[in-house]
């Protein structure tokens, strides 16, 4: 006979919860630092990175609120995020599609000082939840968020030094379409390891 008992609920890791509670903070500021710095400095790298917080601190806080609960409801929540990444990167490439046709430049400046900034705190994030990055699809797309600000970050720097040499709105284009690019990847590594979790729970529970 089969059993009908669902797996128990991992008892929640208090380093974890922690490590979610300071990504959470730094990235809901740096969302409000970026949203403003990107719209002064008419930047689509800068614009996407705000969104980037902004979901990433949204994932930070649906992650909080799931520790503790069954494998079958942490991976359903991994996989609404997944999905919810792959949909930023589409976003952000429908925002550098009209970026590119409006023609304006971005002010190289700003993009370079907010850019440097947000690495800082990204880079904290990272180190801060590395520790967690082979755990189950819940801990592991926490972790892929922070890794990829990290990444976005260094290449909106560049985006600034790009635009500030040459005054083309080039550099911002193509680093838009690399976050694009990291958001959808990242959306599909999670949304395929919480789809394997939700069947590896539900056979368990049959």
């Amino acid at each position: 006979m089969a059993c009908q008992c669902q797996p128990a609920p991992v008892k929640p890791d208090g380093r974890f919860r922690t490590a979610l509670w300071i990504a959470l903070i730094i990235n809901l500021l740096m969302f409000v630092v970026e949203l403003f710095g990107g719209m002064y400095a008419h930047s689509a790298a800068l614009w996407a990175d705000a969104l980037d917080f902004f979901g990433d601190a949204a994932n930070y806080a649906i992650s909080l609120a799931v520790l503790g609960m069954s494998l079958y409801w942490r991976a359903t929540v991994a996989l609404l995020k997944g999905i919810t990444m792959a949909t930023f990167g589409c976003l952000v490439l429908a925002k550098t599609v009209y970026n590119y046709m409006q023609g304006i430049p971005p002010e190289a400046i700003t993009m370079g000082v907010i850019g440097g900034l947000a690495l800082v705190a990204n880079v904290v994030a990272a180190v801060i939840l590395y520790r967690f990055r082979d755990g189950d699809s819940n801990m592991k797309s926490v972790w892929l968020c922070s890794r990829n600000d990290a990444i976005g970050n260094v290449a909106v720097i560049l985006a600034a030094v790009g635009v500030f040499g040459t005054g083309s709105l080039l550099p911002d284009i193509i680093v838009a379409v690399i976050m694009a690019g990291l958001g959808l990847t990242a959306g599909y590594q999670v949304i395929k390891k919480a789809w394997a979790e939700r069947q590896m729970s539900a056979t368990t529970s049959a």
